[in-house]
């Protein structure tokens, strides 16, 4: 018999499937009372599986009957009788491998060129259709299996041909046009057409059930009101909605398909500007206050070669992606990333991996993917729910990167994931923890490739009492474990900022705010979210994290957003359906986020005050808060809690406390009897006292400690710059400077210490070549090394009469950046200066900026040691950064540690001689700074 449902008996069939439906209901919501299962029970509604719990038991179910099911028909279903019919058409076998992947087109090779100079998206893609038209850009897996490819050259026209219909409309430069199409390849040339009419892209995601297209369509609608669309472009069955679209929007002139708008390209193209919208990417989820983030040509390709860089992507590469394209990882980060890189796009509908997820290792694996990027939950999955059987013959050798982002990354699912592929060629070293949000663009911080990740422990109390990241040992059982999620990319900035507003330092934990040139202008008409994104030039993430070396750590949220299996979930709407259901206390509803420790995903939990204590109304209102959300989400709530009065903690001003009622529910203490006012009260109080009394203690803290180290640096530094252009012998004012440096250093908290001095040779002179970090960088150094030393510095600081005199009177040479001719003399100068017996210290780097890393090695201190014929040494600077980085105004206290290395002699011609020093002592230096290396993005 070719069918498992000949040999099972439809009563068995349907009994299996119930059973295994109610098993999963219970796992998934065991404190929520279950309703009673039949063949028509809603899949979503009645046993509350969503679309990620569908695939669980999708797996259960071919397991139990030994079969395989559509994907379709999985996803689509609406009732088990619709699964049952699935069960009953189902043919039994195994799933079929994607075929093999073409090999790359000839030509194409790691150092090929790419259009780094483009200035908009358009010229990207014209770029590449010019030079190789007939090269495939994308393989699109039409069923996940099936591929068809997309050249450069069909993309190009078929673009044109889109942008040619938007103009036949009369679509203006900079109006927007919104895009409800799944993956294929009309959403590319519909994407691209729009660009090419000068208008602004509106990505929708598309809904998952046609015969729900009308609920997913109103949900739509706001953001399409926020956006102004002018034209919707969707596909056939949307279209038959249109006359309610239109009555709900008055702005909307057109209702169109991909089909319906191409016409022959005509005369009269518009070009778009670097510093035009190109899209507007909004929040996905619930859609009560629409926040389009505003992306310009100039901020996309900003992050875009960012990225490229930051993976050291070539047009060798090919990445595979499953990844909606209405979102931004997906759509900048897969598509619009590897246009740009000339690589090759292997994609999948989203759908393909929720019905089968091992399509996406099997795609990875037949078309030899050296990239591709999921949110942790698919890595979870893929961890966790397949079958061995599915694996066999898998090949996952070629995959470079895996990055990890879009939703909090849990190291456990990290480890998982490693040691379950690992048999099958992955390396774990290919593990890259990423972090990126829309606001700016998508990318924000890369670890080094091929490190792998990274997970820094810590010490629980010291963290949760005092927010900052002690590293804690092996044997410390309750110690915190968070991921690195990498140094910031080239063009990005990033900073933690405390709780009193001020940078924090290393290993405390702040508010993660960024900024650079893909940085988004704002939200789209929402000039007051905009406002509150906007902190002094820098851009509030809403995340929680700490820097330690260079590298971010995230550890929460301060914004409401739930992360639910890659969607944002936007609480205030659901909590405003939930608060109209009879029984509930309008306002005292709350839709949180709290982690699952088994999955390590996020659960979608409900609470809301209710009067009601008779159980059947109480399972009545769970029903109704259940459908509530289900329609809102698609998805039903994890939990549902319903507590008594006064249960949902608020703020004096009435304003939800979703942080706290989360705690308050994975402690299990959500809707506990409380105590007595007074008592309330009294423990409030005394708990509220230590933590107040030591911030307040840390605030006056800074205050005296700013005004001590600032006083006593004017102090010290009145009678030590009298004292220096005043007496005699440079060896005498060079002892003053360093007795008045160490004195200030010691009394303002700031110990340093130095190791390897001995290795500075006392006979002969040399050149020493320091990191550099911060101003304090040279008065540390000069508190440590022999007087001897002199420092060369720009020529800018000798245009300052007070510090000319300072400088000039300790034998500063200085040398001059904006005169290539002058520069030369400058370094003749500091040749005859080492040549008289004068050590030397110079920055190789010479500036340095806020963020953490090591910028790339000029070769002027190289080549004065070269010419000379010194020794030369590397000095490594740890911990500088922290007590005085760049914009900072006031030092704090703390730890600095100089390393001096052993001498390195020169070897070979003079040029070569300086190129291997230079090359050495960096390769010292980065070993021992704790830092990121910077070398390839900046030279």
């Amino acid at each position: 018999m070719d069918r498992v449902s000949q040999s099972v008996s439809t009563a068995d069939r349907e009994t299996a499937l119930l059973e295994l439906a109610i098993e999963l209901s219970r796992e998934l919501h065991p404190a929520r009372r279950l309703r009673r299962l039949t063949p028509d029970s809603s899949i979503e509604r009645d046993a509350g599986v969503d679309s990620l719990a569908r695939i669980e038991l999708l797996l259960r179910v071919e397991k139990r009957l030994g079969m395989r099911l559509p994907d379709h028909a999985v996803l689509s279903a609406e009732t088990f009788r619709d699964l049952l019919a699935a069960i009953d058409a189902a043919p039994a076998g195994t799933l079929r491998a994607p075929p093999e992947g073409p090999a790359l087109e000839s030509g194409t090779n790691a150092e090929e060129e790419w259009p780094e100079s483009a200035e908009t998206l358009i010229e990207a893609l014209e770029w590449h259709a010019q030079r190789h038209p007939d090269r495939a850009q994308i393989h699109y897996l039409a069923d996940g299996e099936m591929p068809e490819a997309i050249t450069h050259g069909e993309l190009s026209v078929g673009s044109r041909r889109i942008a040619a219909g938007l103009r036949a409309l009369d679509l203006e430069p900079g109006r927007t046009v919104a895009i409800m199409l799944p993956s294929g390849r009309p959403y590319f040339e519909t994407f691209m057409g729009i660009l090419m009419a000068s208008g602004v892209a509106v990505p929708l995601y598309p809904p998952t059930r046609i015969h729900r297209l009308e609920e997913h369509v109103r949900r739509q609608v706001r953001i399409m009101a926020n956006a102004q669309a002018s034209v919707l472009v969707t596909f056939d069955e949307a279209k038959k909605i249109g006359a309610l679209l239109k009555s709900l929007l008055p702005g909307l002139r057109a209702i169109v398909t991909p089909a319906e708008l191409a016409r022959e390209p005509g005369g009269g193209s518009l070009h778009a500007r670097s510093g035009d919208l190109a899209f507007l990417q909004y929040t996905s989820g619930s859609t009560g206050d629409p926040k389009g983030v505003m992306l310009t040509h100039a901020n996309l390709l900003a992050n875009i070669r960012a990225m490229i860089r930051g993976c050291g992507a070539t047009p060798a590469e090919t990445f595979v992606s499953w990844l909606p394209l209405y979102h931004d990882m997906g759509l900048i980060g897969a598509w619009l990333g590897v246009l740009c890189a000339g690589a090759r796009l292997v994609l999948m509908s989203p759908l393909g991996f929720m019905g089968r997820p091992v399509r996406w290792l099997r795609a990875i694996s037949a078309w030899k993917g050296t990239l591709s990027a999921a949110p942790n939950f698919a890595y979870e999955i893929c961890a966790t729910k397949l079958d061995d059987a599915d694996l066999r013959g898998l090949d996952l050798s070629s995959w470079r990167v895996a990055f990890n982002g879009a939703e909090p990354v849990h190291p456990e699912t990290l480890e998982r994931f490693a040691t379950r592929f690992a048999p099958y060629g992955f390396r774990r070293e290919a593990l890259a923890p990423v972090y990126g949000l829309a606001e700016n663009s998508v990318g924000v911080t890369f670890p080094p490739m091929g490190r792998g990740p990274r997970h820094d422990r810590v010490k629980r109390q010291e963290f949760l009492e005092k927010a900052r990241a002690e590293p804690a040992g092996l044997e410390d059982a309750r110690a915190l474990t968070f991921v690195g999620c990498g140094s910031p990319l080239t063009t990005v900035e990033v900073r933690i900022v405390d709780e009193a507003g001020r940078e924090a330092p290393d290993r405390v934990q702040g508010r993660v705010e960024f900024r650079g040139p893909s940085a988004t202008a704002g939200y789209y008409r929402n000039a007051a979210s905009t406002r509150r994104m906007h902190d002094r030039g820098w851009i509030d993430s809403g995340d929680l994290g700490y820097m330690a070396g260079g590298e971010l750590f995230l550890t929460g949220r301060t914004k409401d957003v739930i992360i639910r299996g890659g969607r944002n979930i936007h609480p205030q709407e659901i909590e405003e359906a939930v608060g109209s259901v009879s029984g509930i206390r309008l306002g005292f509803v709350a839709v949180f986020g709290a982690r699952d420790a088994r999955s390590g995903a996020e659960r979608l939990i409900v609470a809301a005050e209710t009067r009601v204590t008779q159980r059947e109304i109480r399972e009545k209102i769970v029903s109704k808060i259940c459908d509530l959300s289900t329609e809102l989400l698609e998805a039903a709530p994890d939990d549902i809690v319903l507590v008594p009065p006064g249960s949902v903690p608020k703020t004096p001003s009435g304003k939800l406390r979703r942080g706290a009622c989360r705690e308050l529910y994975e402690r299990g203490e959500l809707g506990q009897k409380r105590l007595s006012p007074g008592l309330q009260v009294a423990r409030l109080a005394l708990s509220g006292l230590a933590p107040g009394l030591a911030r307040a203690a840390r605030a006056t803290g800074r205050i005296l400690y700013a005004v001590w180290s600032w006083g006593t640096a004017l102090a010290v530094s009145g009678p030590l710059w009298l004292a220096i252009a005043s007496l005699p012998g440079l060896a005498v004012r060079r002892a003053v400077l360093q007795s008045g440096v160490r004195f200030w250093l010691r009394i303002t908290g700031i110990h340093v210490s130095a190791a390897g001095l001995s290795n500075i040779p006392v006979e002969r002179p040399s050149v020493l070549v320091p990191n550099h970090a911060s101003y304090l960088d040279s008065f540390v150094l000069a508190a440590v090394l022999p007087p001897r030393f002199v420092f060369l510095a720009k020529k800018e600081l000798d245009r300052s009469a007070f510090l000319s005199i300072f400088l000039r009177r300790l034998g500063t040479i200085f040398a001059e950046r904006a005169s290539a001719e002058q520069g030369v003399m400058d370094a003749a100068a500091a040749v005859e200066a080492v040549r008289a017996g004068q050590g030397l210290v110079v920055y190789p780097e010479g500036t340095f900026r806020r963020a953490a890393g090591l910028r790339p090695f000029k070769l002027g201190a190289f080549l004065v040691a070269a010419r000379a014929g010194v020794p030369l040494l590397p000095i490594t600077i740890r911990g500088m950064r922290s007590i005085l980085r760049d914009g900072q105004k006031v030092p704090r206290p703390g730890r600095v540690s100089i390393s001096i290395g052993t001498p390195l002699t020169c070897e070979g011609e003079e040029w070569n001689a300086a190129i291997k020093l230079r090359a050495r002592a960096r390769a010292e230096i980065l070993r021992g700074c704790g830092e990121p290396d910077l070398i390839e993005a900046e030279e």
